[in-house]
């Protein structure tokens, strides 16, 4: 099976081909350009390089979030338009499992986190024993304090990726010295990442169509928290 993996969920965008379990090739870019100027010409010359049609692509795999609201939306456009054109089916994984596949076969602790702004990351936890992966935690978005009392309890060593990792451990690693950070190779998600975790969704049937693809947020974009403020507000003031 031919599986594309596009990823834009973060500052980072990324797309792999994938051939079983096979890396054909990969894309990676951690930019200042919108993704919406880089994901399509990056699959674009993905395919050209590799001498793959769009036509034998099997099924296309996408971030779902957390992340990026604009960067959710954009990857998730792209491969919708793509998918639907060829009739594939899809898989989509969470942002922070695919993270998590940075460390595919490590034995270890993996936290991924995610700036969420306004002092939140959005982080969960899993555990790597061999080729199999569980998760301990779910996906949330939580302040760094809670993140701290989250990681004190578990054993050592614990692993940060994504593009919170760095902050996370620079205001952590005081008090928890059982954090590690990879090498700077394994710290951003990687698409080819992405389609491990997607290909083991495949494996189990795990799929949906073009039309069911959607985002995950957690929590309210930015407007409708502002927005929310305002009302609350002025309830309070009456």
């Amino acid at each position: 099976m031919k599986l594309l993996a596009v990823d834009t969920s973060s500052i980072t965008a990324s797309c792999a081909l994938l051939e079983d379990k096979k890396l054909l090739g990969e894309f990676f870019s951690n930019v200042k350009l919108t993704h919406s100027q880089t994901i399509m010409p990056m699959v674009e010359s993905l395919l050209k390089q590799t001498r793959v049609s769009l036509e034998e692509i099997d099924a296309f795999a996408v971030t779902g979030g957390p992340g990026s609201f604009t960067g959710l939306r954009i990857g998730l456009a792209a491969v919708k338009g793509m998918a639907w054109a060829l009739e594939r089916p899809c898989i989509t994984v969470s942002t922070l499992e695919a993270l998590a596949y940075n460390l595919y076969g490590i034995d270890c602790v993996v936290a991924p986190v995610l700036d969420a702004r306004c002092s939140q990351v959005y982080t969960a936890l899993f555990r790597w024993e061999g080729e199999r992966i569980t998760r301990l935690e779910e996906d949330d978005a939580i302040s760094l304090q809670n993140l701290k009392n989250r990681l004190k309890n578990v054993e050592k060593p614990v692993f940060l990726v994504g593009d919170g990792a760095e902050m996370c451990y620079n205001n952590l690693c005081q008090e928890i010295p059982h954090l590690r950070l990879p090498s700077p190779a394994l710290i951003w998600l990687r698409s080819s990442a992405l389609g491990a975790a997607a290909l083991s969704y495949a494996a189990d049937g795990i799929t949906v169509s073009p039309a069911q693809l959607a985002p995950c947020y957690l929590r309210l974009p930015q407007a409708q928290r502002e927005l929310l403020a305002k009302k609350n507000k002025g309830v309070k003031e009456k």
